[in-house]
């Protein structure tokens, strides 16, 4: 009887796991779209903080801006949100999906910066060797 009790329970405790706290909305956004959305609010986020006199400037509102540019809206965003935070496991692998595109897009703009200096690096030594061997022609 007791094994049979002891089996019950965890059974219902199983099942009760795997129930949905939250309703999945109607207007869920989908998984990788939501992905992206968190990306650029991580970089919204740190150009506010460093940048908001800039955006200020431009009359840039960054919530309005990611809004237009996913084509969402506030309560979509809500309502989603809400939805993968009720699934934690989820969420988290979401948010590291995040973290690796970051992390993707720091690497690739290095990369730039460092062909970017480089090249200007080179025009600043071929201008310095036209300069010096115009000075050269000048005196001879």
């Amino acid at each position: 009887m007791r094994y049979s009790l002891s089996v019950i329970l965890c059974m219902f405790l199983l099942f009760s796991c795997a129930e949905e706290l939250i309703q999945k909305p109607e207007n869920l956004i989908p998984q990788d779209k939501m992905v992206l959305i968190f990306k650029e609010l991580a970089i919204v986020n740190a150009a506010k903080g460093t940048n908001i006199g800039n955006l200020k400037d431009n009359g840039i509102e960054p919530t309005t801006y990611l809004f237009e540019k996913f084509d969402i809206d506030s309560a979509q965003f809500v309502d989603s949100d809400r939805y993968y935070a009720s699934k934690p496991l989820l969420y988290e692998t979401m948010y590291k999906d995040v973290e690796t595109k970051l992390e993707n897009q720091r690497i690739q703009l290095e990369a730039s910066k460092k062909e970017k200096d480089s090249l200007n690096l080179v025009k600043k030594t071929a201008s310095k060797d036209l300069k010096i061997t115009d000075k050269v022609s000048d005196t001879l």
